[in-house]
């Protein structure tokens, strides 16, 4: 490894329990939920604690404390993504809630009847259901660039797609939250705004993980989620270029999204506060620029690095188990995640093996049933990674998969 994971353990107090005793926790979840850094817990303490009060509206001590930090959260987080300017950077609860206020607003104002929305068959269904929503209740059509037989975005299907369906809007995630496999985002963007399409990139699974300029990219748009970068849950982010975020209505209504309001009407607010009505999450999205800052401290260099070399070790030792059957890409094409089936054996009851060994994976479909389905699978079992990995839990989870297979098989 470039760095050492065994010090930056110590962060994460989750990984001092024995999920049983004699028997420690190897958390192996993290494309679900990722564990919680200290930095994060003690960033949200102090503001509880210390500076609890409502943003924005207040002029006492307490309120300006805590509107500086909130706004210093943003202006973090804007500065991992390489965002240009921090009023881009609208806080939701999650990038599955950030999805939902594109379609909501931007797809509302934009799309009619017989537009074309360009997707993959790989989304999770955070960046389906949406749009299919929107589809039934306005007509629009849905097409879906496919996944190759060796676990890629065929290019070359989607080129044909953008020239014949000339879609208004593209939608990709950045990593695959299954398979692993990083997409070509920039590629894709780039066919995407030939064509006039606006584009939309789901990077809940590539922040993490990654170095990501939303800038050198060229996304309209941007998703991601707290709880799966050292954050806590319940606070999410879009990102969003300022002229087209300044032109969509308001997703809410309520306070601080508004500049007046009279009986009959009202007029909303600057960026970003048009889309954060009501009191926000705030020890949340104070937490969620600790863990800005936490990631920028360690390098994301050395975070993908760290990622990819786990995942083709965990390759690598699962090919030669005969009974497995990879789901992705394969050494140095994935990020983070790796999922596998066993011959004769239910993703669940591997699961469960692995739990008696102290080792959580995830056991199921993983929000993508399209994809599950396209590969004739009902379910998968996944185990991913972070910075917290080592590379003796590789040997916690082989061991409890050969025990799964002496058990069943």
């Amino acid at each position: 490894m470039a760095w050492d994971a065994a010090r930056l353990r110590d962060d994460f107090p989750a990984l001092a329990r024995e999920v049983r005793p004699g028997v420690p926790l190897v958390y192996l979840d993290s494309a679900a939920t990722a564990l919680i850094a200290r930095p994060v817990l003690e960033a949200m303490a102090d503001f509880e604690t210390r500076h609890r009060a409502n943003i924005h509206r207040g002029v006492h001590t307490l309120a300006e404390e805590a509107t500086a930090l909130y706004e210093q959260a943003r202006a973090d987080i804007a500065a991992l993504i390489h965002a240009p300017d921090p009023r881009e950077i609208i806080f939701t609860r999650n990038a599955t809630e950030a999805i939902n206020l594109v379609a909501r607003t931007w797809g509302q104002a934009n799309l009619k009847a017989g537009d074309t929305v360009l997707l993959t068959e790989m989304e999770h269904h955070a960046n389906l259901v949406p749009w299919q929503m929107l589809a039934q209740e306005k007509g629009i059509h849905l097409e879906f660039i496919p996944v190759t037989g060796e676990y890629l975005l065929d290019l070359d299907a989607m080129q044909r797609l953008l020239e014949t369906t000339r879609p208004k809007l593209v939608g990709v995630m950045q990593v695959s939250n299954v398979l692993g496999t990083v997409n070509p985002v920039r590629e894709i963007i780039a066919a995407a705004r030939a064509v006039g399409a606006v584009t939309l990139v789901d990077g809940a699974q590539a922040v993490p993980h990654m170095a990501v300029d939303v800038q050198a990219i060229g996304a309209d748009f941007y998703a991601f989620s707290g709880h799966k970068m050292f954050g806590p849950t319940g606070i999410g982010v879009l990102w969003g270029r300022a002229q087209l975020l300044e032109a969509m209505p308001p997703f809410l209504g309520g306070g601080d999204m508004i500049r007046s309001v009279s009986l009959r009407s009202f007029k909303t607010n600057d960026i970003p506060y048009k889309f954060e009505a009501g009191t926000p999450a705030i020890a949340q999205a104070i937490g969620l620029g600790a863990a800005a800052r936490y990631l920028q401290e360690i390098g994301m260099e050395n975070v993908e690095a760290h990622s990819r070399a786990l995942v083709d070790e965990t390759i690598n030792r699962l090919a030669a188990v005969p009974q497995v059957r990879l789901f992705g890409p394969g050494t140095g094409r994935q990020l983070a995640s790796v999922s596998f089936t066993i011959d004769g054996l239910h993703p669940h009851d591997i699961s469960q093996v692995l739990d008696t060994r102290g080792a959580a994976v995830r056991a199921g479909h993983h929000c993508a049933m399209p994809l599950h389905t396209r590969f004739g699978l009902p379910a998968s079992t996944r185990a991913s990674f972070s910075l917290y990995n080592q590379r003796e839990e590789i040997d916690v989870l082989i061991q409890g998969i050969l025990l799964a297979i002496d058990l069943f098989l």
